[in-house]
């Protein structure tokens, strides 16, 4: 006794359709994270303008994304790199009900960075 090959007439289209649904979906619940960089261009930035900064990274960290704050020292200076520390552990006191650190400010060359990172939400 002979077993014919089993075959099923479909519709190509229609099952092409669900296949790329269902890819979608599959995507849909992945979220990439990015690291924001914000770059603070000088230790002189005036309290408004750390007011403004500060929201851009808050938005960033609700978002889901990493946020590096890279402070710029220029000439003279680097001779106060103390009030650049200060400001950056504002932003950090500031956003920390929000944010973990994941690296401490610290100097490179004649710029300071600081990374945080969204706390896990549960």
């Amino acid at each position: 006794m002979e077993k014919p090959p089993v075959c099923r007439v479909m519709d190509y289209g229609k099952w092409k359709y669900k296949q790329r649904k269902k890819e979608q979906k599959s995507h849909a619940g992945s979220h990439v994270t990015q690291l924001k960089e914000l770059r603070i261009r000088s230790v002189k930035i005036d309290v408004h303008d750390q007011n403004t900064t500060m929201n851009k990274a808050r938005k960033f960290l609700e978002d889901g994304h990493k946020v590096q704050f890279n402070m710029m020292f220029r000439g003279r200076e680097m001779a106060h790199v103390d009030l650049g520390r200060q400001i950056l552990d504002r932003f950090r006191t500031d956003l920390g009900n929000m944010c973990k650190t994941e690296r401490e400010p610290r100097l490179e060359g004649n710029r300071m960075i600081m990374i945080l990172t969204p706390k896990a939400s549960s």
